[in-house]
């Protein structure tokens, strides 16, 4: 093949531990979004499960033995002249110093920063990376990096080995994340995580709007609200995530190390 017929190399995009052709499409949608073939032979999922199994499976070995960590979400699009990145990476060094691991989605912005402050601090640094359209790559403050194709996989990871998650002020995938935690934590699904909501400005206006039509109209109870808290301080909002169980470890969990829930 001569150099016109020859694939531009320059032109590739990561798709979990692969690189691909840009216009590739992105997993997730090949998996939300069938075609008139596969429509037809009903082929390509049972393999494509096999595919998701296996990074279910990477995940779990790569952040079996992390420790106690704290999940930090936050805007992307956050520059390093914001006061929240500058508080972002207070955040991560406070809770590095806390002895604590920080896990973001390893992407720019607010997650930069709090890898980039637990980095500096001496901390472990972990980024959950995403396949999207146009590649994220990991910043360069994740000490432990895992790439993933898919969003439920990786949310499952953020959950799973963290105690608590500190919200950053952020766009759709940040409030994607804010009330899947509160969904678990209202339904039972994970018991004592905190949620730690930083930024009043940005957090107050969602919050009332919560509480006057939401609340009011009965959809939630008045207990659900308090599964949140909110601070300006990243001192305080590292004690907050991280603070004690609230009941003895008398049979620790065998994945996580945190107690059951009838322990007393």
């Amino acid at each position: 093949m001569d150099d016109a017929g020859r694939r531009d190399l320059t032109d590739r995009r990561r798709a979990g531990r692969l690189v691909v052709p840009s216009e590739q499409a992105p997993a997730d949608r090949t998996l939300l979004e069938r075609s008139a073939i596969e429509e037809l032979s009903h082929h390509a999922d049972p393999w494509r499960v096999l595919r998701i199994l296996s990074e279910f499976v990477e995940g779990f070995d790569a952040l079996n033995e992390v420790g106690p960590a704290v999940t930090v979400f936050g805007s992307a699009r956050a520059k390093p002249d914001d006061p929240y990145y500058a508080a972002g990476m207070a955040l991560g060094a406070a809770l590095a110093n806390r002895g604590f691991v920080v896990i973001t989605g390893g992407g720019p912005g607010i997650m930069e920063a709090v890898n980039r402050g637990c980095h500096e601090a001496g901390g472990l640094s972990v980024g959950c990376n995403i396949e999207l359209p146009h590649e994220q790559a990991l910043n360069k403050y994740v000490d432990l990096g895992v790439e993933f194709r898919y969003f439920f996989v990786r949310k499952n990871m953020f959950v799973k080995y963290a105690r608590g998650f500190v919200i950053f002020p952020g766009g759709f995938g940040t409030l994607d994340e804010l009330f899947e935690s509160l969904t678990l934590a209202q339904t039972g699904k994970i018991e004592h995580f905190p949620i730690v909501l930083f930024g009043s400005p940005y957090w107050k206006g969602l919050l009332g709007w919560l509480e006057e039509h939401v609340l009011g109209s009965g959809a939630i109870a008045p207990d659900d609200l308090k599964l949140m808290t909110l601070t300006d301080d990243p001192e305080e909002a590292a004690a907050m995530a991280t603070r004690p169980l609230p009941v003895r470890i008398d049979e620790p969990r065998e994945q996580t190390g945190e107690p059951k829930a009838d322990a007393r």
